[in-house]
């Protein structure tokens, strides 16, 4: 009897249900995002935010974010949730971005802090536990940063990650594994990948070799060669019987043939410089201390500054389940990417011929002028 078949539906719903939301928000339900959202008073010259979607959209409800208000600014604002451990899990942050004024100069990333920090005094100096996002400023810095929180340091990614610098909606994902493996996608798409590792700059936490674990090294590698070369004696054969253990000590049972790795397992014929086994430094830190946990995640906000205003943050999203986040980074702006481009085509159209109509009233009222001025020359002449 064959088995029933589960709907796949059903499936989708099982995979939804595992998943774990720390926080989402989309902002639909008005004006009470500000019972959620804590604006910093830290300084009194900080920007404002508005809940706006912008000049152009696919939705005009569902593209509604925070936009920044105000030229030149400083900006702080904070939502808090329920705190949580990533420790043995994954940890997904999502959330999009639009530039709709053309950034020339301004941070769009978000920052994820722990759950004790002081939302009404979020400043530039608060301690946060991950830096995320595109941040652009002139020709020169159009990258995406990627900065962890670890033993009182912050590490950012040694990759240079670039970027979108269109006025588009933009989707940012960052994916940060147990197995300290990463992910950084833009608009759903892989643009940079690797291990934390490699990929970030951790000289500074290498714990150096102590003399004491450098002597329990000589012993371990002399007993290892030791016992390497049991593995190569003939364990038939038989000692001599003419041999004297007190006069000539211990006595060397034949090899079964030459043990190709000698001197500390050192293959023959390779130098000790390129010989891991013997130069690989301790690594230690990286089973001590996982590099990707953070105990205490309890914020998420902006904290930025912006020399023309007009960016717009939506769709913020913090899960262990990297499907959940990749259906509803499709369920959101995978849904209004493309009526928001069809908006912005539309207007250039509707721009460029307003822009030409204008020019064509300068040009025919430049002509009227012109033949009233000479109109008026003709007349005095005749006065005269």
């Amino acid at each position: 009897m064959a088995g029933a078949r589960v709907p796949l539906w059903a499936i989708c719903m099982l995979r939804v249900a595992l998943a774990t939301v720390y926080f989402q928000e989309e902002f639909l339900d008005g004006e009470h995002w500000r019972n959620r959202w804590v604006q910093s008073t830290n300084d009194s010259r900080f920007g404002h935010f508005r809940l706006s979607s912008g000049k152009f959209y696919g939705h005009k409800e569902k593209d509604k974010g925070l936009q920044t208000t105000q030229n030149g600014r400083f900006y702080a604002i904070s939502a808090r949730f329920k705190p949580f451990s990533n420790k043995g899990k994954t940890l997904v942050i999502q959330y999009t971005v639009k530039h709709e004024q053309k950034m020339d100069c301004g941070g769009g990333y978000i920052k994820v802090f722990p759950a004790d920090v002081d939302q009404k005094n979020l400043n530039g100096k608060s301690q946060y536990y991950i830096m995320f996002g595109p941040d652009i400023c002139g020709f020169d810095i159009k990258k995406v940063h990627v900065i962890l929180h670890f033993k009182n340091q912050y590490h950012e990614n040694k990759k240079l990650i670039r970027c979108k610098v269109d006025g588009f909606t933009h989707l940012y994902t960052l994916i940060l594994r147990p197995d300290l493996s990463y992910d950084v996608k833009i608009d759903g798409q892989s643009i940079e990948s690797g291990t934390i590792e490699y990929d970030w700059n951790l000289t500074s936490l290498k714990k150096e070799t102590s003399p004491a674990e450098s002597k329990d090294w000589e012993q371990t590698k002399d007993s290892k060669a030791q016992d390497w070369e049991k593995h190569f004696l003939d364990a038939s054969a038989s000692k001599q019987s003419d041999w004297n253990g007190e006069l000539d000590g211990d006595w060397p049972a034949p090899m079964l043939q030459k043990p190709p790795y000698q001197h500390g397992l050192r293959p023959e014929g390779i130098g000790k410089d390129i010989w891991l086994h013997h130069k690989m430094k301790n690594t230690n830190y990286l089973t001590q201390y996982d590099l990707s946990e953070f105990e205490n995640i309890g914020a998420i906000g902006l904290e930025l500054w912006q020399v023309r205003s007009g960016t717009i943050f939506d769709n913020f999203l913090i899960t262990d389940d990297e499907e959940y986040a990749d259906n509803f980074g499709k369920a959101t702006w995978g849904e209004t990417k493309g009526p928001e481009r069809e908006m912005d085509a539309i207007q250039a159209k509707e721009e460029m011929k307003k822009a030409r109509e204008e020019e064509e009233e300068e040009l025919l009222s430049g002509k009227m002028n012109g033949r009233e001025h000479y109109f008026n020359r003709f007349h005095r002449r005749n006065e005269l």
